[in-house]
């Protein structure tokens, strides 16, 4: 990804647009942490999210983000909660339409007993 994505003239750092959807997938119940993809394809928690975020030519947001999720909780349920608050999230903060926001559930997290 380039160092800054165009917004009807201003410059944006991708780190804010990543930001703001994982701040807004964080919020949605059952969402335990936005994961990245470690070395061998290994899921990790940490810097470096697993998310990204491009911009189509015509001007709509394309978001990927990989999840840890609670167990228990509906996965269609929170895949489409979260599809929603990114959505929504980014044409809030931005004014972009998001195109497509694709959610893959990596991991579930247990509950310590």
């Amino acid at each position: 990804m380039s160092d800054e994505i165009m917004l009807e003239g201003l410059g944006v750092a991708p780190g804010v647009l990543e930001t703001i959807a994982t701040l807004a997938a964080q919020q949605v119940q059952g969402v335990e942490d936005v994961l990245t993809r470690g070395v061998a394809g290994l899921v990790q928690k940490g810097p470096g999210r697993g998310i990204v975020v491009s911009v189509g030519e015509d001007g709509t947001f394309s978001v990927q983000l990989h999840l840890a999720v609670k167990y228990g909780t509906p996965l269609r349920t929170v895949a489409t909660d979260v599809q929603r608050a990114v959505s929504d999230a980014l044409l809030t903060q931005t004014g972009q339409q998001a195109s497509a926001v694709d959610v893959f559930i990596d991991s579930i997290v247990f509950p310590e007993q």
